[in-house]
């Protein structure tokens, strides 16, 4: 091989490293295994029920969350425990009547949602609408749901706000509607989740 063609054999290979660099770095790389931990002081879990006279807000504390993402096979683990005793809706009457008849939570004291997979892909930087699927408890009896939700990737944090509707009456809890004061049979629960994001 003469000189001419092994410069030009090296140029080409100088090439072709370069064009292997550039497309390997404009690709964006999330680690096979992530573990998103929530803080309690940035996780707001609220409620909203309706009645006929006005709208009840109120507010649940998390006590403890970790979760661990499998990005390669979509599957989601670990779990998300929140203290039902903490409910909170502003009003001591209202608050002793949903501990005591509905929640029980003297009984059931923690509510609790185990996921298991992640149906969407979740993008490793940046947001991504996906939906959770998995199995939730509450008042001591376990059902399967899945619940959308926006979640918002960075490089060691970690958002996620979700949606979802609670059918606590068809689920077996008791409507707490007195003779003046009809309630709906069904709660909205809005979950803001925020924490530090590991990756592996």
């Amino acid at each position: 091989m003469n000189a001419t063609n092994r410069r030009a054999k090296i140029l080409q290979q100088s090439f072709g490293f370069a064009v292997f660099v550039l497309l390997t770095a404009s690709v964006p790389v999330f680690a096979q295994h992530a573990t998103l931990q929530l803080d309690p002081a940035q996780t707001a879990v609220k409620f909203t029920l309706g009645d006929v006279l006005h709208t009840v807000h109120g507010s649940f504390r998390l006590k403890r969350g970790a979760l661990q993402l499998d990005e390669s096979s979509e599957k989601l683990t670990g779990e998300i425990v929140v203290d039902a005793k903490s409910g909170d809706s502003g009003s001591k009457m209202r608050d002793g009547k949903m501990h005591r008849e509905v929640l029980e939570s003297e009984q059931y004291p923690e509510i609790k949602f185990r996921p298991d997979r992640v149906e969407g892909t979740v993008n490793p930087k940046g947001k991504s609408t996906v939906k959770v699927h998995g199995i939730f408890t509450i008042h001591g009896v376990e059902r399967e749901i899945a619940v959308p939700a926006e979640a918002d990737m960075e490089a060691n944090h970690w958002t996620a706000t979700l949606h979802f509707t609670l059918p606590y009456v068809k689920w077996g809890m008791k409507n707490p509607s007195a003779l003046f004061l009809r309630v709906d049979d069904s709660v909205q629960i809005d979950i803001v989740a925020a924490g530090s994001l590991t990756q592996q």
